[in-house]
């Protein structure tokens, strides 16, 4: 083994040693936020690719080759995986899985085609890693503004912005591979040098206790005790949002909130997040609009009102995220939910 093939080695090793050091620290505390055992899921998979370049390093698996290289394929898969649950305090349903499953089956799939195809089934793996990691940026990058935990809001620019961005360079860098029919050796020994200071960074910001990037959203039904100089910005904002109901505005935003309350921006964030107990601004603002929306849906009156009348009253843009809303919220479809509401109800 020569001295490169060494350094590449060792460079591959630190970094799978990293990566599963933080998906322990992940797992290791009692509360069991579903970001933790996706990170966890993730930090593993990071390992496998680490470990699984094809080179010398590899052979060392031994039986866990296979294995080591089937967590390898689905990497793009978990990491948009657990995105979607830190960043979008999103639950991890069944059809969330598929990317990973997908992604998994596709790299199955071009490793054992014959020749002659391929290098096509690579390239729709490589385009689907890009498709991938293009949606993590865009969620990274549109719930920046909602946003109220702040050791989250951190996270957003640097480090998950970072490996994104590696994400996206290993697809191009295995999509050129399979464009010229030959490996880049040299791209290989970029890949660990550039894939050590990554796995440390994740390390260090996943591993240091930030308050609140890992807890459970606790949608409260009263303020819990604050400060007394707060008290007052918080009296302004229940009554904006309560007799005034600005929650009914469409494309309300955080700064416009705390323009008319009279506090500032970062203030307002740690307001609604420590004493009522939202992570996102969204979810604060559904939380008063579902309500409203439940209540108007079980009133016969409004029994053949549409559904996109009612979205657009309440402040949505469009009939699709109150859906998604409203389902999450209730586990039903606004439709469905009013169909069982008037069948419930004593003047129907």
């Amino acid at each position: 083994m020569n001295d490169p093939q060494t350094l590449e080695v060792l460079l591959r090793g630190v970094a799978a040693g990293a990566s599963l050091a933080t998906g322990a620290g992940l797992l290791r505390s009692g509360r069991r936020h579903p970001a933790r055992w996706t990170g966890a899921l993730f930090c593993v998979s990071a390992a496998a690719f680490a470990v699984h370049s094809g080179g010398p390093e590899t052979s060392v698996l031994g039986p866990l080759h296979i294995p080591v290289w089937i967590v390898a394929q689905g990497g793009l898969g978990y990491f948009w995986l657990f995105a979607i649950t830190l960043f979008e305090d999103r639950p991890v349903t069944w059809e969330r899985w598929i990317p990973a499953v997908v992604m998994t089956g596709i790299g199955f799939l071009a490793t054992f085609a014959p020749p002659a195809i391929a290098p096509g089934v690579w390239l729709v793996f490589n385009l689907m890693q890009l498709g991938l990691a293009g949606h993590v940026l865009l969620v990274i990058w549109r719930g920046r503004g909602g946003d109220l935990v702040e050791a989250r809001r951190a996270l957003r620019g640097p480090m998950l912005l970072a490996i994104t961005l590696f994400c996206i360079g290993i697809s191009i860098q295995q999509g050129a591979e399979t464009l010229l029919n030959r490996h880049l050796g040299w791209a290989i020994f970029l890949q660990a040098v550039v894939l050590v200071p990554l796995c440390l960074a994740a390390a260090w910001a996943f591993l240091q206790g930030s308050p609140g990037l890992f807890e459970a959203q606790r949608r409260a039904t009263a303020p819990e005790p604050v400060e007394p100089q707060d008290r007052p910005a918080l009296a302004r904002l229940e009554a904006l949002m309560g007799e005034g109901q600005a929650w009914r505005r469409e494309g309300l935003t955080i700064g416009q909130v705390a323009a008319e309350v009279g506090v500032p921006e970062h203030r307002l964030r740690r307001l609604i997040n420590g004493a009522l107990g939202y992570r996102n601004f969204a979810d604060y603002l559904n939380a008063r609009r579902i309500e409203a929306a439940r209540t108007a849906l079980a009133d016969p009156a409004n029994a053949r009102a549409s559904i996109s009348a009612l979205a657009f009253d309440l402040g949505y843009a469009s009939l699709g995220p109150f859906n998604r809303a409203f389902k999450e919220a209730t586990g039903e479809t606004p439709s469905a939910w009013r169909v069982q509401a008037l069948a419930a109800s004593p003047d129907s």
